[in-house]
C-alpha cells in the first residue's frame, strides 16, 4: 500500500505518494501549495484513501441501510428500470424500508429483524402481494450488495418466511372482471361511435391491448391491408426535469412539470404484431374517415401531435407528447394518434377515467380498462385456441403469467368440461 510523504518546498508544503506503475515506470502523484504542514496532511490523506479505495465511493463497513438504498436507487434502478416501476420503488423505500432498516448498518441487517417487520406488516393488515413487494425491492438491493458489489456475502432476506395470508388470490380472481356481451353493448350505448371513447373501448374489446399501449397508437400502427396492429411503444405520464424523489416529495401538490411521454412497451414480448377482425378493421377506417373531416372542420384550430426527443435518466432516448394548433409551425417530427377528440385533442389514459366511472356508478357495472383485456382473452381461452397464440398476442413475457392470470374457471369452461367428458364415455 501507498505510503503518504510530506515536504516544504520553499514556503509551501506538497505531499507525494507512490502510485501504481504505468507500463512498467514509477508514477508518482502529488500536490503543493499548501500554506501549512497541517493543511498538506489533510489534503494528502484524503488523496491517498481514495487512491487506495480504488475509486470506491461508499466504504462498505460504515454505510447504513438508508444510504445504501439510496444508492442502490442511483446507480441500479435509475439504470436499469423503466419510470413508472422506479416510481413504485422510491415509494417502497421511503415509506417502508428506510423507516424500519435505515438507521442500521448495511452488514449488521439480519434475518430476524426482517422476519419480525414482514410478520409485523401482516398484523398491520397489509396484503399479501404488497408483503412481498416490499420484501422482494430489499432482497433486490441486498443482492446488488452482493453482487456486482460485493459488500456482503449473503442476503438477509433469502430465508424469510412469509406468515399465512387469507385467501387474498380469489380476492383478486373477483376484481377480475369479465365484460358479458350484453354489458358491452350497453356500454357501447353510453358511449357510441360519435363519442371520442368508442374507439379505444372497441379496441380493448378486440384487441385485449394494455390500457397505455392502446392510447399510444398512431395510424402508422395499422396496416388495413393486412389487418393487422403493431404494438411498439405506451403512453406513460411522467415529471420531466424533476428527481424521481422530488416526484414522491411533491405528492398531492400541482403537478406543474408533468407531460405525456411514448415509452418502450412493458416488456420485449410486448413489442408485437397482432391480427384484427373485420369488425375492428370498419371502426378504425370510420375513425380515420371522422378525424379527417373534423381536421378540414376546425382547419387552424385542429390540434396537432409532435415528438419532442428527451434524455431519460438511463440516457436513453424518450419522446414527449407536445399539443398545438395547426396554425402554429413547429419543426419536431409529427405524430398521427387514433385517441383523440373532435378538435385532436390527445385523449390520455388519466381521460378515460371518467368512462370509467360513468360505467360504474351510472350503468351500474364492474369495469376497468383492464376488464376488457380479461374478458378478451377469456373469450378465446372459452374457445378452445391455443394457449400459446393467446400469450404472443397479450404480449406476457412469460406463458405462465397468461396460464395463471387469464385461464381462471367459468361457468361456460366448466360447463364445456363436463360436456366433453361425458362424450369421451359415449
Amino acid at each position: 500500500m501507498a505510503e503518504l510523504n510530506i515536504r516544504k518546498r520553499g514556503q509551501k508544503w506538497e505531499y507525494r505518494f507512490e502510485g501504481s506503475k504505468i507500463q512498467g515506470k514509477r508514477n508518482q502523484l502529488s500536490k503543493g501549495g499548501f500554506k501549512t504542514k497541517r493543511e498538506c496532511v489533510e489534503a494528502g490523506t484524503l488523496a491517498l484513501a481514495e487512491f487506495n479505495r480504488a475509486g470506491i465511493l461508499i466504504v462498505p463497513s460504515d454505510i447504513s441501510v438508508s444510504d445504501y438504498l439510496d444508492y442502490w436507487f442511483d446507480s441500479y434502478c435509475k439504470m436499469n428500470l423503466k419510470y413508472n416501476t422506479q416510481l413504485n420503488y422510491i415509494q417502497l423505500i421511503e415509506n417502508h424500508l428506510k423507516p424500519a432498516f435505515g438507521q442500521y448498518k448495511l452488514k449488521a441487517l439480519n434475518p430476524t429483524a426482517i422476519q419480525d417487520y414482514t410478520n409485523n406488516l401482516k398484523i398491520k393488515g397489509f396484503s399479501k402481494s404488497h408483503v412481498v413487494g416490499i420484501i422482494s425491492t430489499l432482497s433486490g438491493a441486498l443482492n446488488y450488495a452482493i453482487e456486482p458489489l460485493q459488500y456482503i456475502t449473503t442476503n438477509s432476506c433469502d430465508r424469510i418466511k412469509y406468515p399465512k395470508f387469507e385467501d387474498v388470490e380469489k380476492k383478486r380472481k373477483e376484481k377480475r372482471f369479465i365484460i358479458s356481451t350484453s354489458d358491452f353493448n350497453k356500454i357501447l350505448e353510453r358511449f357510441p361511435q360519435t363519442e371520442h371513447f368508442y374507439t379505444p373501448l372497441m379496441i380493448g374489446f378486440y384487441t385485449g391491448l394494455r390500457i397505455s399501449e392502446c392510447f399510444a397508437l398512431t395510424w402508422e400502427d395499422i396496416n388495413f391491408e393486412k389487418s393487422t396492429i403493431s404494438i411498439s411503444k405506451e403512453t406513460i405520464k411522467r415529471n420531466f426535469g424533476v428527481d424521481v424523489r422530488q416526484v414522491l416529495l411533491s405528492k398531492g401538490k400541482k403537478e406543474e412539470k408533468s407531460a405525456w411521454y411514448f415509452d418502450s412497451p412493458k416488456n420485449e414480448t410486448s413489442n408485437r404484431t397482432i391480427k384484427i377482425g373485420v369488425t375492428l378493421c370498419n371502426v378504425l377506417i370510420n375513425e380515420k374517415v371522422k378525424q379527417d373531416k373534423n381536421r378540414a372542420i376546425y382547419g387552424e384550430y385542429y390540434n396537432i401531435h409532435y415528438l419532442k426527443k428527451e434524455l431519460s435518466e438511463k440516457g436513453d432516448d424518450i419522446f414527449r407528447i407536445i399539443s398545438v394548433e395547426a396554425c402554429i409551425q413547429c419543426s419536431m417530427p409529427q405524430v398521427n394518434l387514433i385517441c383523440v377528440r373532435e378538435n385532436g385533442e390527445f385523449v390520455s389514459t388519466d381521460s378515460f377515467k371518467y368512462c370509467s366511472r360513468v360505467i360504474n356508478h351510472d350503468l351500474n357495472i364492474n369495469f376497468n380498462y383492464h376488464s376488457l383485456r380479461h374478458t378478451h382473452a377469456t373469450m378465446l381461452v372459452e374457445a378452445g385456441v391455443n394457449i400459446k397464440a393467446i400469450q404472443d398476442r397479450l404480449g406476457h413475457a412469460k406463458i405462465t403469467t397468461t396460464l395463471q392470470t387469464y385461464t381462471h374457471t367459468t361457468q361456460a369452461s366448466e360447463d364445456n368440461l363436463v360436456d366433453v367428458f361425458d362424450n369421451i364415455l359415449l
